[in-house]
């Protein structure tokens, strides 16, 4: 039995009855607890998921994000792109160092003038400048330029020309220098140059391009709405595929490939991108080719695409290794030459079109469209014969004076004469000179006819007249220029829509010489008579090749040229009415 003064354990464990829980105090306990542990398992899983999608992230690190759409911005889609290629370095889009200007003058260089401005601040004097230990001043540096550290200076970047400096979607120009391009960074231009709209102006200089560089390059540039000069000096590329950067649908109008490193089989590639007998470049006007290695077999190719090219104005094949021959076939195509066998059929062709522009389309569908016997474009002779007397009784009725059959009369002897002109200018032409004069003789005398009438027809006559000098300013297609037949071949003439050529520092002796004389010579000769073709070579450049600048061939070419420059001005002339040198 347990003793007197101890309690029994039951009814120690059975005291507290006034703590325990009411069933409503059980029930929001239960939710509170249910509550906790289903944020846990939301943690849990939700944890699970991103380390499931960490890891397929890590399994598939070349998975591709969503696509970038550029917006024209140049610096926010460039750096946008590069970062989503993972790039370490994203080289940064600075503008272009210009010059800085002078207080105090306006941008036109002259100081500010005038009343009612506000006063300038006293100008301060310079320091006194330092000395060395032998007390002799040391030169201040000067003020054009700032310094940089040299990593900085020579860490890749894209310089950029604005038109506005506050507007980031305006640039015009890009110059990159001196770090190489590889493909994904110009995947990366070809995604943000396009959206471009005032972009006109691509400088790649020393940027070690590939072909395959120039293969996306040349894709790109045919999509920028503005772009028109290109700029690859100092690229040397194994493929030489510059041709791909002339292609038919290529913008480019200005192109420079200086000092690339092209051979005779990269200029093989430039010459029939420059023209042929099936297609012609239309938009390139200047191409710079020099301080390449382009022999007498190159410059050869070349003039071949300068034969039937009739936009090209400026052409620099100065610092290369062309003699003699490159430099006769380029005064052959200056002057004039026989067409090849192609060519003339080509101009058969030409001439088969114009004559007969509806030749091959199909005629009009009739009832008589079947009949093998008589064609339905075929007129039978009684309906021919019947459309004469309707024609010849209405006008009867019309004109009962005959006021139409002596108009008639008039239009057919103005289309004779226009005939003997004609056979005129071609006798001409057979005979050694060319066609203008005679065709100036004919308005001439029928301008002198019209003396005397009425002023409405002078006004008709005159329109008439501008009429054909706008038409005589068109370039002529070269296959459909006016012949000569020369010793069974077809003669026509040469290239003068090319006004500059540069030769300089070449091989050329005194053979290549005298031919680009005779060149010369002939197209001041033919210009005499007809400009319609172009205005030739107004500058030639020949300096440091294999003859001196005393030789006479020289001293004539030198002559020749110098009144065809348009910088040229006539030394004035003293009252005896003889030039002063």
């Amino acid at each position: 039995m347990p003793s007197p003064g101890k309690s029994s354990p039951a009814k120690t464990g059975s005291r507290p009855n006034s703590h325990r829980l009411t069933p409503a105090s059980r029930a929001s306990f239960a939710r509170v607890a249910n509550k906790i542990k289903m944020g846990k398992k939301l943690e849990k899983g939700l944890k699970e998921k991103n380390a499931s999608a960490v890891s397929q992230d890590e399994e598939n690190p070349n998975k591709t994000p969503e696509p970038y759409s550029c917006t024209g911005n140049f610096q926010a889609d460039f750096t946008e792109l590069c970062r989503r290629n993972s790039m370490t370095y994203i080289p940064p889009i600075i503008p272009r160092a210009r010059p800085p200007t002078v207080m105090g003058h306006t941008e036109s260089g002259k100081p500010d003038k005038g009343k009612g401005k506000a006063p300038q601040a006293p100008v301060e004097p310079d320091p006194d400048p330092e000395q060395d230990l032998d007390g002799e001043g040391i030169e201040a540096p000067p003020k054009t330029f700032t310094m940089k550290d040299k990593f900085e200076y020579f860490r890749p970047s894209v310089q950029v020309e604005m038109e506005n400096f506050d507007k980031p979607d305006t640039v015009t120009e890009i110059y990159i220098r001196g770090w190489k391009i590889v493909e994904p960074i110009m995947e990366i231009f070809k995604q943000c140059w396009p959206k471009m709209a005032k972009l006109h102006t691509i400088n790649l200089w020393n940027c070690g391009l590939s072909g395959e560089v120039i293969t996306i390059l040349a894709s790109t540039i045919t999509e920028i709405p503005e772009m028109r000069n290109l700029v690859l000096d100092g690229n040397t590329v194994v493929e030489e595929n510059w041709h791909e950067l002339m292609g038919e649908e290529s913008p480019i109008q200005n192109l420079s490939l200086r000092h690339c490193g092209i051979t005779d089989k990269g200029a093989e590639q430039i010459g029939q991108a420059l023209g042929s007998t099936k297609r012609c470049n239309t938009k390139l006007i200047s191409l710079n080719l020099s301080g390449n290695r382009i022999t007498d077999v190159g410059a050869e190719h070349i003039a071949l695409g300068l034969r039937m090219n009739r936009n090209l104005m400026s052409l620099s094949l100065a610092s290369n290794f062309i003699g003699d021959k490159g430099a006769s076939k380029i005064a052959e195509i200056l002057s004039r030459f026989p067409l090849t066998h192609e060519e003339v059929v080509e101009r058969r062709k030409h001439f088969s079109e114009k004559d007969f522009p509806e030749r091959n389309k199909s005629p009009p569908g009739s009832r008589r469209d079947g009949s093998k016997d008589r064609p339905a474009s075929v007129r039978s002779q009684s309906h021919m014969d019947k459309d004469k007397k309707g024609s010849k009784a209405s006008a009867k009725k019309k004109d009962p004076k005959g006021k139409d059959a002596k108009e008639e009369e008039k239009h057919d002897k103005t289309k004779k004469k226009e005939k003997e002109d004609k056979t005129l200018t071609k006798k001409g032409d057979k005979s050694g000179t060319v066609g203008g004069r005679s065709s100036g003789a004919s308005i001439a005398a029928d301008t002198k006819g019209t003396k005397g009438k009425g002023k409405g027809k002078d006004k008709t006559k005159q329109a008439a007249q501008e009429v054909e000098d706008l038409s005589g300013g068109e370039v002529v297609n070269p296959l459909t220029d006016v012949a000569d037949f020369i010793d069974g071949q077809l003669w026509v003439s040469g290239n003068r829509v090319l006004i500059n050529l540069n030769l300089s520092r070449n091989k050329i002796a005194e053979s290549g010489m005298n031919n680009l004389l005779k060149a010369m010579q002939y197209q001041t000769t033919i210009l005499m008579d007809n400009k319609s073709g172009g205005t030739g070579l107004m500058r030639i450049a020949l300096l440091k090749n294999k003859i001196s600048q005393e030789h006479e061939v020289m001293r004539k070419l030198n002559d020749i040229m110098l009144h065809k420059d348009p910088y040229y001005k006539q030394p004035p002339q003293t009252p005896d009415g003889q030039s002063t040198t």
